[in-house]
């Protein structure tokens, strides 16, 4: 039986251990009692002496338990950032006291960076949700792009963020995007492919045998004569995955350069369709759903976002082109 106690700066958690967890070392058994904490968290509260045993300060996760004391963990939240807060306006699809459901707008960091130490979605979200410098990263649990439009999911606490990452490492946390693809894809499939640091070029990511497990699920949406609208799921999030899965299997994404290079424009396209390809400057791909259990209630939840302007426009241009060229063997 536990009891706990939590406010925007400290938390008070009391539990009696079981004697199921006779003969376990201590940072295991808080691990058991208190599953809302990350175990690397939990572990630095203990040797940071925030741990009381039967009315004893315990600072050794490796001490013994014999299954019946009672276990207290009283800690400040410190501030885990020194990024400053900034008034950015967020298109919110969702919030409550635990999460908040973002549609990421083109052109904007996640994380403050080399040359992007300002307007960055971690600056917004310290000016909007207060006290969320206590939590690791702002309460970002998983990234968009700089120019990936869609749905992000930020855990507004501690144990709403360790729910969350917990379902990306199970792969219970379900994200669907749609992307336009360079060339005809004849039918869908799944990519699963290694993906690691690219051997050169510092910044990018590629296909390696030594690289994490990665795989990407896809279906068509609709074809056209030079390129494919695609419906994509992930199973794993590796950075830059879809990106660097479509260009292994030969259809990159429209507009993306540093995985695809400068798309080869099809024949007898028109000035009008030439120039909307050049007019858009991002990679062609949205975060168009985002599913997940809530972290304190545990309810199914799903959110859409449906297709940014810019990418409504550029379907809209290729499906013209295909019109315009029936003859054209696709």
């Amino acid at each position: 039986m536990s009891q706990n106690h939590t406010d925007v700066n400290s938390i008070s958690l009391q539990a009696e251990a079981e004697p199921r967890h006779f003969g376990q070392r201590l940072d295991q058994v808080v691990a058991d009692l208190f599953p809302e904490y990350s175990r690397s968290k939990l572990k630095t509260w203990i040797q940071a002496g925030k741990l009381v045993v039967d009315g004893e300060i315990i600072n050794t996760p490796r001490q013994k338990i014999n299954g019946h004391e009672l276990i207290e963990l009283n800690a400040e939240l410190e501030v885990q950032l020194t990024s400053k807060p900034q008034n950015i306006s967020l298109k919110i699809v969702y919030e409550d006291e635990h999460i908040l459901v973002i549609n990421k707008p083109a052109d904007m960091v996640v994380h403050p960076g080399a040359g992007n130490q300002d307007g960055t979605l971690l600056n917004a979200l310290l000016a909007h949700v207060p006290n969320i410098d206590k939590v690791p990263r702002a309460g970002i649990v998983h990234r968009l792009d700089k120019d990936t439009t869609g749905l992000m999911v930020v855990a507004k606490t501690i144990p709403a963020q360790t729910h969350l990452v917990e379902q990306l490492q199970q792969r219970s946390m379900s994200r669907e995007y749609e992307a336009l693809a360079m060339g005809t894809m004849v039918a869908g499939g799944v990519v699963d492919a290694p993906i690691g640091r690219h051997a050169t070029k510092r910044t990018h990511m590629a296909v390696r045998e030594t690289g994490k497990p990665a795989i990407t699920h896809y279906r068509v949406i609709e074809k056209f004569r030079a390129y494919t609208h695609v419906r994509l799921k992930l199973e794993t999030g590796r950075t830059h995955q879809i990106r660097v899965h479509m260009a292994y299997i030969m259809h990159p994404l429209v507009g993306d350069i540093t995985y695809g290079g400068r798309p080869k424009l099809p024949k007898g396209a028109s000035e009008e369709f030439v120039e909307t390809l050049r007019q858009f400057k991002r990679q062609a791909l949205h975060a168009v759903q985002l599913s997940l259990h809530h972290p304190e209630t545990e309810e199914w939840m799903t959110w859409q976002a449906p297709l940014p302007q810019d990418m409504v426009k550029l379907i809209n241009a290729v499906r013209h082109d295909t019109a315009l060229n029936p003859l054209d063997d696709y």
